[in-house]
């Protein structure tokens, strides 16, 4: 990933919120059969992270414990209109571009096929997206639920790196900058207007 020193995201608590806020990663990693990305919600779980994929994938098969992948969490993203700088109309050296939130988290996977394991692991992210009153495994019939475990794979990902970008025009004079964190509230990007205005620029 392209990372200019200004758009460096350094801190990792902003990382983490992203990835809370946007637990649906893209898993990146070279099989034999050549590179294979899967869409599939990650959770922290302590130092590392927890998942599971289909087993009719096959993707547990093509990695071995220990392989590298590559997990990107993707926040909001927003087109950025030129006209939406107060320096344009001054100087019209501006053009579009594009503000967004990622973090790249390389590690290395291990697998566990346990029921005990699969059961953790559905059970937290069931948890985290449903709360205290949702949808629980219990609800669903024994036999229903051991088969629906029977199709997944667990793993669990030991963390190598973490790379975050943030692009919300820090490069941009205050002026623009506080310009287009207004537009991005008002077009219902909430956590880039969010990310913003924790940034202090302007006095916000």
């Amino acid at each position: 990933m392209y990372l200019p020193p200004h758009f460096t995201e350094a801190d990792p608590a902003e990382a983490d919120r992203l990835i809370d806020a946007f637990p649906l990663a893209c898993l990146v990693a070279q099989t034999p059969g050549g590179l294979a990305a899967n869409h599939l919600p990650l959770l922290r779980d302590g130092a590392g992270m927890i998942g599971h994929v289909a087993r009719a994938g096959g993707l547990h098969q093509m990695l071995p414990d220990g392989a590298e992948v590559l997990a990107v969490f993707r926040g909001e993203d927003s087109y950025i209109s030129p006209n939406w700088y107060p320096s344009k109309a001054e100087t019209h050296r501006a053009v579009p571009t594009w503000n967004y939130q990622v973090v790249h988290i390389a590690a290395r996977i291990r697998w566990d096929d346990s029921p005990k394991f699969k059961r953790r692991a559905v059970g937290l992210l069931t948890r985290r997206m449903e709360g205290t009153e949702g949808w629980r495994m219990a609800d669903a019939p024994a036999d229903y639920m051991e088969a629906m475990l029977a199709a997944i794979v667990g793993f669990e990902l030991t963390i190598t790196r973490v790379i975050a970008k943030t692009k919300t025009n820090q490069n941009r004079s205050d002026a623009d900058f506080l310009s287009v964190q207004a537009r991005m509230a008002a077009q219902g990007k909430p956590a880039l207007a969010a990310r913003m205005a924790r940034m202090g620029r302007g006095g916000s």
